[in-house]
């Protein structure tokens, strides 16, 4: 059994147990989250798919872990222009571990 649900933006293939990293969602370590958008369910038999998303369809995991991904550098040249710019970025994420899928 599996779904396709959106969050931050993106899209994600979730099943249950799964630890995935989302953009960053607000709340502690433990606490529960609930994702409403879901775009597709499959339970191995039959499909469903929203228009655009489910009615009657949620998939329930809890918090396990807030940081930071690792740092990437964002550098900008310009050649013969005496033009360099060097930036660092560290984005946030949540770590979450899907629960359940309810269809």
């Amino acid at each position: 059994m599996y779904a396709v649900i959106s969050s931050g933006g993106k899209q994600y293939k979730v099943q249950q147990g799964d630890v995935l990293r989302f953009e960053k969602i607000s709340g502690e370590v433990g606490n529960p989250v609930s994702f409403d958008k879901v775009l597709m369910f499959s339970d191995g038999d039959k499909v469903e798919i929203g228009q655009p998303v489910l009615e009657n369809a949620a998939v329930r995991g809890h918090i396990v872990e807030q940081g930071k991904a690792k740092k990437i550098l964002v550098f900008k040249y310009k050649r013969r222009k005496r033009y360099r710019r060097k930036q660092g970025h560290r984005q946030q994420y949540t770590a979450i571990r899907i629960d359940s899928i309810e269809a």
